[in-house]
């Protein structure tokens, strides 16, 4: 019995969190030229030009247009700068890189969300998404 508890204890500290979070878009993070400067995780420590200097543009992230921004991330200069993440809706998956902040949940490209959403996302707007952060490879980084 303790053999069990104990590897139930272990299988959740290592099984990623899934969890339901609102998905919106914003056609800024369509704009392949649209400078990394001009995001939360733009410079700093965290931020991404720091950490992958031979970024500069959205064009320039290898997954574009699967960016945007996650409440995770906080405001300048997060931990979460560059986080990837995971988000499905209605048996559909892909991977969004973190970039920027929003409120609530992830506000990602029209045509990421188009991808997520079978074409829908200006019909939908905004639709509730389950979320787990993976490995920034997935992302492409």
């Amino acid at each position: 019995m303790k053999f069990i508890s104990t590897f139930v204890a272990l299988a959740a500290v290592f099984l990623p969190l899934t969890k339901a979070v609102t998905v919106s878009y914003d056609q800024t993070y369509d704009n392949s030229g649209q400078s990394l400067n001009t995001v939360a995780c733009s410079n700093g420590p965290n931020g991404l030009l720091s950490k992958y200097p031979w970024l500069s543009t959205f064009g320039s992230i290898p997954d574009f247009p699967y960016i945007g921004g996650a409440a995770a991330v906080a405001g300048w200069n997060s931990a979460q700068c560059g986080t990837c993440w995971q988000l499905t809706y209605n048996g559909k998956t892909i991977t969004v890189l973190a970039i920027d902040h929003t409120d609530n949940g992830f506000n990602i490209a029209l045509e990421a969300m188009n991808d997520l959403t079978d074409n829908q996302a200006e019909f939908l707007g905004r639709v509730d998404a389950t979320v787990t952060q993976v490995d920034v490879s997935q992302c492409g980084l």
